[in-house]
C-alpha cells in the first residue's frame, strides 16, 4: 500500500495540471474568437479601400467623383460619419444637410450603399483614414494620372475597346455588353448599365473617370473587373474615346428596337422562303407517282364507262 500512494498523488496532479491547461486554452480560445474577426478586419481595410472607395475617394490627393478624406474625422463627427458610411441613402432620403452638400459636390452622383458595410468595418475603415491622414503622402493618394494629350488613335482604340473590337488584355468583358454609346451600331448596346456618351461630364474629367475605371465599384462591375482589372494604356484610350463623345445626344432604345424589329421580321420571312425552296421537291419522287397512278386510274374508268 505503501506504494500506491505516491501513483495516487502523481494521478491527483497530472489531472489537475489537465484541467488548468484546458481552462487555459478555453480562455484563449475565447479570447482568439472575440479578437481574430477585429484585427482580420483591420488588415482587411486597406484592400477594402483599395477595392470599394478609391474609384471615387483619395487620402490627400484631391477630390475625384467623392470629396478628398484626407481629415474627414475633423469634418462631422464620428457617429455621422459610420451612419452615413453604412447607408447613405438613408441621409439623403432623409434631407440631412451635409449629405446633400456632399451630393451637390458630387455632381449628384450618390454614393453607393456597399455591401458588407457594418458598423465594425466602417469603425475600421475610419481608424485608416485617420491613420493615413497623419501620413506625408498616404498609399491612397491616388492614381498618377497620365496628362498625355489624347490623339485620333487612343480614341479609336477607345472605341474599338467599348465595342469589344479589340479584347481587354485581363480578359474583362467589353463594355457594350451592359452600356450603350451615341454611335454604337443599329442594334445598339447592353442595357443592363447607364448610356455612357456623357460619363466624362458626369464624373467631372479625366481624373475621376480613370480612377473609376481602375477599381468600378458598382454591385455589378466589381466581380467582374476584381480579377480582370483594365490596364493604364486602355484606360487612357477609353477615357480618350469618352472625352470626344461629350456635349454629344445618348443613344435612342426606341429605334433601336425598331430597327431589331424590322430585322427581325426581314430575317423571318427569308427564313420561310428559304425552308421553301429547300424543301418544295423534297417528296416529288413519292407524290409524283401517286398522282400520275391516280390519274391514269381515272382515265381508265371514264373510258371503261363511255
Amino acid at each position: 500500500m505503501a506504494t500506491d500512494v505516491p501513483i495516487f498523488r502523481l494521478n491527483r496532479a497530472w489531472v489537475q495540471e489537465i484541467r488548468v491547461s484546458l481552462v487555459g486554452r478555453t480562455i484563449l480560445l475565447c479570447t482568439l474568437v472575440n479578437v481574430f474577426p477585429s484585427l482580420l478586419w483591420s488588415q482587411d481595410s486597406p484592400d477594402f479601400f483599395r477595392q470599394n472607395c478609391m474609384n471615387c475617394h483619395t487620402i490627400g490627393g484631391g477630390r475625384l467623383t467623392g470629396p478628398d478624406l484626407k481629415d474627414v474625422s475633423e469634418r462631422k463627427d464620428r457617429e455621422w460619419l459610420i451612419g452615413f458610411m453604412m447607408n447613405p441613402k438613408s441621409y439623403l432620403d432623409s434631407g440631412d444637410p451635409y449629405a446633400i452638400k456632399i451630393l451637390e459636390e458630387s455632381r449628384n452622383v450618390p454614393m453607393p450603399t456597399l455591401p458588407g458595410m457594418t458598423r465594425e468595418r466602417s469603425e475600421n475603415l475610419l481608424d485608416l483614414i485617420d491613420a493615413e491622414s497623419k501620413l506625408t503622402e498616404s498609399q491612397f493618394k491616388g492614381l498618377q494620372i497620365s496628362n498625355k494629350p489624347f490623339n485620333d488613335a487612343d480614341r479609336k482604340l477607345g472605341r474599338d475597346i467599348f465595342l469589344g473590337k479589340h479584347r481587354l488584355e485581363a480578359g474583362g468583358a467589353a463594355c457594350i455588353s451592359c452600356h450603350s454609346m451615341h454611335d454604337v451600331t443599329t442594334l445598339g448596346g447592353g442595357r443592363l448599365g447607364p448610356d455612357l456618351t456623357n460619363i466624362y461630364e458626369r464624373l467631372k474629367g479625366r481624373k475621376a473617370l480613370s480612377a473609376w475605371l481602375v477599381a468600378p465599384g458598382t454591385e455589378t462591375m466589381q466581380p467582374i473587373f476584381k480579377n480582370h482589372p483594365i490596364s493604364n494604356d486602355e484606360i487612357h484610350a477609353l477615357v480618350a474615346y469618352f472625352e470626344a463623345s461629350a456635349g454629344e445626344s445618348p443613344a435612342q432604345p426606341t429605334s433601336s428596337r425598331i430597327a431589331l424589329l424590322f430585322l427581325g421580321l426581314m430575317g423571318s420571312t427569308a427564313a420561310v422562303f428559304g425552308f421553301d425552296a429547300i424543301w418544295k421537291r423534297r417528296f416529288y419522287s413519292v407524290r409524283q407517282p401517286l398522282v400520275d397512278a391516280n390519274s391514269h386510274q381515272s382515265s381508265r374508268s371514264t373510258k371503261a364507262h363511255s
